[in-house]
């Protein structure tokens, strides 16, 4: 009796078919601590890029699929290992770049981890680990959206499909403008999708349309040539802590709003967001405040915000009673979307040193800023991701700004103006990316799969 082929899946079906392996291979690269900050194995990064290379190669798809990497121009040290696929596309099509990385933020303290960190663990309708949300998800929407057009469609389609999946995001993208540069022809594209954003909540997809940008940096502060004894020199001498405490305290008015003259913000309308959902998402217990003014989401997408990330001084294991001679503080500028990064990091700087007591001597090094970003919604890819997005997850998408910073779109800006940016995820607000127990919401990643999936077969349709 001769057998009748099956017909082909739609790219809907085969998406869905193709979840179960894409979580499988997820968890796989969860298992590789592909940590790019200086200290760590880099030899993690490099097995990583391997293991994503070789999925990539499995597709049978593309021209070309190599492990690169490029020097970091200002310091001559070659960056980490990134991941550049290509496909050349037939008939008039256009080509659509994807991006994503593979390198995840460090564990911190691991004993405040349920489960060990990278060792993926699924709970309650989540799988656990570090980097299985951020971003080591968005490299699996990819390769599953890819795996479901090839088994739809065959791999003759005529769509152009790049790839770039970074090695070093986590850690700043030192090399990310040199790659990008000397990868141009390579990596330009019509339609660029970065999967690195969220989503509205665990069941609504999101397009993010503005994005904070960031200026960080070290501050010492330096009262005193050599430590002393307090009960000898204390009341008469300033202690570089006490100078530090008061210096950091002008950053903020009472209200915990950012009083820095020379930070701007962005007049933009939010969504309805209310206090318990923020008490919810960020874990901000009944007696803590939230902090500014206005709406909190325009706090959050539109505003300017500064934290203190990091700080030398001695701890309280070693404490002894001595004033400290100097103190050392990493801090961590979020700029107002429509505010050049620069412009903001020399109002701080300027703020800092007109507020410096006591003639405290302050050193500014380390300074690292990045733009912030708004995507222009008028263009029909836009319209495209909107329509597979309602699709892919059965509910309408909103359009969303993101506090966080994603300072490499600048540069994808400057070297592909043409093209049109797509900020996707596939996080929800229960992730915990860069915390103890990262997680990754199971259902919101099939359905991030799926709408990229559509999304593609849209575009190779010339829609």
């Amino acid at each position: 009796m001769t057998s009748v082929p099956s017909r082909p899946a739609s790219v809907r079906e085969a998406a869905l078919a193709a979840v179960p392996a894409a979580l499988a291979d997820l968890g796989r690269l969860v298992r590789i601590p592909s940590i790019a900050f200086p200290g760590f194995d880099r030899s993690e990064v490099e097995r990583s890029a391997t293991a994503v290379q070789g999925l990539l190669d499995d597709l049978g798809i593309f021209d070309r699929v190599e492990v690169k990497t490029a020097v970091i121009p200002e310091t001559g040290v070659e960056g980490m290992p990134a991941v550049l696929a290509t496909r050349a596309a037939r008939g008039g099509k256009p080509t659509i770049l994807l991006y994503a990385h593979h390198d995840v933020q460090p564990v911190g303290d691991e004993s405040l981890w349920e489960s060990a960190p990278f060792e993926p663990t699924v709970r309650d309708g989540r799988l656990y680990g570090r980097g299985a949300a951020d971003d080591k998800a968005g490299v699996m929407a990819h390769v599953g959206a890819l795996r479901a057009l090839v088994e739809a469609l065959g791999p003759d389609f005529d769509l152009g499909v790049n790839l770039f999946i970074e090695g070093e995001e986590e850690a700043g993208s030192a090399s990310f403008a040199a790659f990008l540069h000397e990868n141009a022809d390579a990596l330009r594209a019509d339609v660029i999708v970065v999967a690195d954003s969220g989503n509205w909540d665990a069941a609504t997809p999101a397009l993010t349309v503005s994005l904070r940008g960031n200026a960080r940096f070290t501050l010492r502060v330096k009262t005193l040539e050599h430590a002393s004894h307090s009960g000898m020199f204390g009341g008469a001498v300033p202690d570089a802590m006490l100078a530090t405490v008061k210096l950091l305290s002008t950053l903020w008015d009472d209200d915990g709003a950012v009083a820095v003259a020379g930070l701007t913000e962005r007049d933009a309308a939010t969504p309805e967001y209310s206090e318990d959902t923020l008490r919810d998402e960020a874990g901000l217990p009944a007696g803590v405040s939230p902090i500014g003014r206005g709406t909190i989401l325009s706090r959050i997408w539109n505003k300017p915000s500064i934290t203190i990330t990091g700080i030398d001084a001695p701890s309280v294991r070693n404490a002894s009673n001595t004033l400290s001679p100097e103190v050392s503080v990493v801090i961590s500028m979020r700029v107002a979307p429509g505010q050049d990064a620069r412009e903001a990091y020399e109002a701080i700087e300027t703020h800092l040193r007109a507020h410096a007591p006591f003639g405290a001597e302050l050193t500014f090094t380390d300074v690292d800023c990045g733009n912030p970003f708004l995507v222009d919604t008028s263009g029909s890819a836009v319209a495209h991701a909107r329509t597979a997005l309602a699709e892919g997850y059965g509910v309408e998408p909103i359009d969303i700004g993101v506090g966080g910073s994603i300072p490499f779109i600048a540069d994808l800006v400057r070297e592909f103006p043409g093209a049109e940016i797509l900020v996707t995820g596939v996080e929800d607000p229960h992730a915990r990316a860069h915390s103890p127990n990262e997680s990754l919401h199971l259902e919101t990643f099939r359905h991030a799969l799926v709408s990229e999936a559509l999304l593609l077969e849209r575009l190779d349709r010339g829609e």
